[in-house]
């Protein structure tokens, strides 16, 4: 009888416990990651700077370059500037736009990247996908996915909370974007791939209903495993489609109308999936997102990051042009900004607002 299976791009280390950055030259080289310690080491000027002179004397190896920013010009500077070393890998330390320049870099230049994520703001950590600012806003790079990551939960409390809570919003997304794409199938045969999206649907579920709060090791390493689930979800489908659905779009929208104003990503998918999954006609499942994200101290009503209500409406029917050719509850239902404001009305009295 064949044996039938498939490869699933995935890291070959997942290191997520308080001290983990304390033994991040012990680990690569155990794994065979950089046995030579020739590491180039992608900082900011930030959180990244003041870890490096704990990191310096564990990895004497390795070279430091300063990353200037998220910007697509950043990640090629930082390329450019690792060509003349003989690096075993690339390592981002910091948060996600330092990691998105290191992943886009780390393809460009041709070698294995390394994540030492210092926040969980969001699900990039170990994601196929570089996020980088470009000169027509903001662009997706498909990119490999990270051969490693480290997740010190030590490093993880000492940065702002806000982080914490935009990586929540982001995971508990996932349950919205997975029920946006198995509707796509439903209506229009697209299709699902049933690992992606239990990995996809799992890592939320699991933070959706931990009972742990923003400060335990307990809840941190199932929000940092659900944020490694979720990149590994779209690794498997080849697309971002298990942790990117009307949620994503409604976000995007916010984004692209509002950038002065625009909240952190997780804040917004967050509301976005709630709302999403009220169109959807899950009420008990909307009200129990928006008690979660409530607990968790993330906003669930438009108000809460600072748009009215008919500002939220106009992103809600914009949202679609933000992804052409993804189906979604919003592409599903069609609705005239009449009806859209009169949906969220109904949300805002179902959750509470």
């Amino acid at each position: 009888m064949p044996v039938l299976t498939r490869l699933i791009p995935s890291p070959v280390v997942v290191d997520i416990r308080p001290g983990a950055l304390d033994d991040l030259a012990t680990v690569l080289a155990d794994q065979r990651v950089s046995q030579s310690g020739r590491l180039a080491v992608a900082i900011s000027n930030g959180s990244g700077a003041r870890l490096r002179e704990r990191v310096a004397p564990s990895l004497p190896g390795a070279d430091w370059f300063e990353v200037g920013g998220g910007t697509i010009d950043d990640a090629v500077r930082l390329a450019d500037a690792m060509k003349s070393g003989r690096y075993d890998a690339v390592v981002g330390l910091g948060g996600g736009k330092i990691i998105d320049c290191a992943k886009f870099a780390a393809a460009r230049v041709g070698l294995p990247m390394v994540a030492v994520a210092t926040n969980l703001s969001h699900d990039g950590i170990c994601s196929p996908v570089s996020i980088l600012d470009n000169d027509a806003g903001r662009g997706s790079y498909g990119v490999p996915t990270p051969i490693a990551l480290v997740v010190d939960l030590a490093v993880i409390r000492e940065a702002p909370i806000r982080f914490v809570r935009s990586g929540i919003g982001d995971a508990v997304s996932n349950i919205s974007a997975v029920a946006d794409w198995e509707l796509a199938h439903r209506v229009n045969g697209e299709r699902v791939d049933g690992l992606a999206a239990a990995m996809a649907r799992q890592a939320g579920e699991a933070v959706l209903r931990h009972p742990g709060g923003c400060g335990d090791d307990g809840f941190l390493t199932v929000l940092s495993e659900g944020l490694v689930l979720s990149g590994i979800a779209m690794s498997i489908a080849g697309h971002t489609r298990p942790s990117s659905g009307a949620c994503h779009e409604i976000s995007h929208a916010l984004d692209l109308l509002y950038p002065r104003r625009a909240a952190s990503h997780g804040e917004q998918v967050g509301i976005g999936a709630a709302f999403a999954t009220h169109l959807r006609g899950d009420e008990e499942g909307s009200r129990l997102m928006a008690d979660v994200l409530r607990r968790h101290g993330l906003p669930v009503l438009a108000g809460e990051i600072g748009f009215d209500d008919d500002e939220f409406a106009r992103a809600v029917e914009f949202a679609p042009q933000t992804r052409p050719g993804r189906y979604t509850i919003l592409e599903h239902l069609d609705l005239p900004p009449g009806r859209i404001r009169a949906a969220y009305a109904e949300y805002t009295a179902s959750v509470g607002g």
